[in-house]
């Protein structure tokens, strides 16, 4: 997603200059890294089992859950932004965004109403924790988790798990907005009522190699020994 800088990105998909590669082995396109993704990528090198990075948040849902309806948001969301559907590869040592064109986000459901009421929300904590400390491999994708904690017939908790590098705290804003208009309207039986995008992204990372073509910008390569 990272919204808050696609948003400032004049013009439509397109960037003039600077077409996106695509890799035909897997029909996904390959785009340069924004610098701010290129920062992020460094840092995982240096601690690569770390989760210092991840950005998680926890909705607590009460009332009775459409599962089926929310999974169909949650995946349309990711179908919306490439930065969800976005890994990251080495190539001639630099970092790049691998965009797959397609990608399927399992939203696990695991029940503890087997668990006596009084420790259903201690257990929740804890896999909440342990959910948001679990690292995430940048090369292998995805870099968003998702899973629903059923804690009786009408609370559910909701673990939404992303790394800062395809997500922002704007970002997160936009998620949750988007993910209750897709609810809703799936709980309906209508279909989205969400535009699709004008731009990604990877049109704003390929804008901004663009406009500071020519100005003395130094790229890290990659380090021996990373």
């Amino acid at each position: 997603m990272i919204a808050s800088a696609a948003a400032g990105l004049p013009g439509q998909r397109s960037v003039s200059g600077s077409p996106r590669r695509r890799d035909a082995a897997e029909s996904a396109y390959v785009v340069p890294a924004s610098f701010a993704q290129q920062r992020l990528w460094l840092l995982d090198r240096l601690l690569p089992t770390g989760s210092a990075y991840n950005i998680d948040e926890v909705v607590r849902l009460t009332g009775t859950l459409d599962v089926t309806a929310l999974r169909g948001a949650l995946n349309e969301v990711v179908r919306r932004h490439e930065a969800l559907r976005t890994r990251f590869e080495l190539d001639d040592g630099a970092p790049v965004q691998v965009i797959t064109p397609q990608l399927v986000v399992n939203l696990e459901v695991e029940d503890l109403r087997t668990l006596p009421e009084t420790e259903r929300e201690t257990e929740a904590r804890r896999r909440a924790q342990a959910e948001a400390s679990a690292p995430f491999t940048l090369a292998q994708g995805p870099l968003i988790r998702a899973r629903l904690l059923r804690l009786s017939d009408v609370e559910h908790w909701l673990l939404l798990t992303l790394h800062h590098i395809v997500s922002d705290g704007w970002s997160s804003d936009i998620l949750r907005h988007e993910l209750t208009t897709l609810y809703g309207a799936y709980h309906r039986g209508e279909a989205s009522p969400l535009p699709d995008l004008p731009v990604q992204y990877a049109d704003y990372a390929l804008w901004q190699r663009q406009w500071l073509q020519g100005s003395v910008v130094s790229i890290p390569r990659q380090s021996r020994g990373l």
